[in-house]
């Protein structure tokens, strides 16, 4: 607990991190190039970034580009921002805060891609509405992204990709929708540029086949 706590306070002194009780928090949206990037690089934002692995992770091969890392939980945000803050990232930055309320804080059409990683799958059927890949998710997601942004989705859990497949088959505004159950064995692999979570290291060494799509929507 005292180490959480320690966290909890280091996050709350980095910019870094946007959280509540910050004053940006309440003021970043429509403003990410302006007020945080201080650019106008295209946006991407991973949402359930967890410890930040993919968001630094790009950040360190695309200095061109920025990234912003979305998850609930400051303790997982306390990793990222130390990564990124060790390795002087400018460009990556992490919003704390629930996917649900994300367009309290992104724009319509601010962010150029959006990655979707390595969710809880949320198995429990009363749960449907909650998974992030849900169709009510996907609608928002649809507002978030420019025109030809790409949306870009990662898990280990077959059931959450396959329920994933059918919800995005009830859709007509999907262009350029490719995937793959085995990633490591598709041509879509350097899309992911083989940057690893701790979730994926840990079910790809159990067996488990990593599943990826991506799609463009339709305006």
């Amino acid at each position: 607990m005292k180490s959480k706590l320690k966290r909890f306070e280091i996050i709350a002194s980095r910019e870094n991190v946007l959280e509540p009780g910050k004053e940006i928090f309440q003021k970043i949206k429509g403003n990410w190039h302006r007020d945080y990037f201080k650019n106008q690089n295209p946006i991407t934002m991973e949402l359930a970034c967890g410890r930040g692995e993919y968001s630094v992770g790009m950040a360190r091969l695309h200095p061109e580009r920025n990234y912003i890392g979305v998850d609930k939980k400051g303790d997982r945000l306390w990793k990222g921002s130390t990564w990124a803050f060790e390795d002087q990232l400018p460009n990556v930055g992490f919003l704390r805060t629930e996917i649900l309320f994300i367009e309290s804080f992104i724009e319509a059409r601010e962010v150029d891609e959006i990655w979707l990683t390595f969710p809880d799958p949320r198995p429990r059927k009363r749960d449907i509405k909650r998974r992030l890949s849900s169709s009510r998710y996907i609608d928002i997601y649809k507002k978030l992204l420019k025109p030809d942004g790409y949306f870009r989705f990662k898990t280990d859990n077959t059931d959450l990709f396959n329920f994933t497949l059918e919800e995005l088959g009830y859709r007509n505004d999907l262009l350029d929708f490719e995937y793959t159950h085995d990633l490591y064995e598709s041509h879509l692999r350097p899309e992911c540029y083989d940057i690893k979570t701790r979730y994926e290291e840990m079910f790809a060494a159990k067996g488990e086949k990593i599943k990826y799509l991506r799609f463009r929507f339709e305006h």
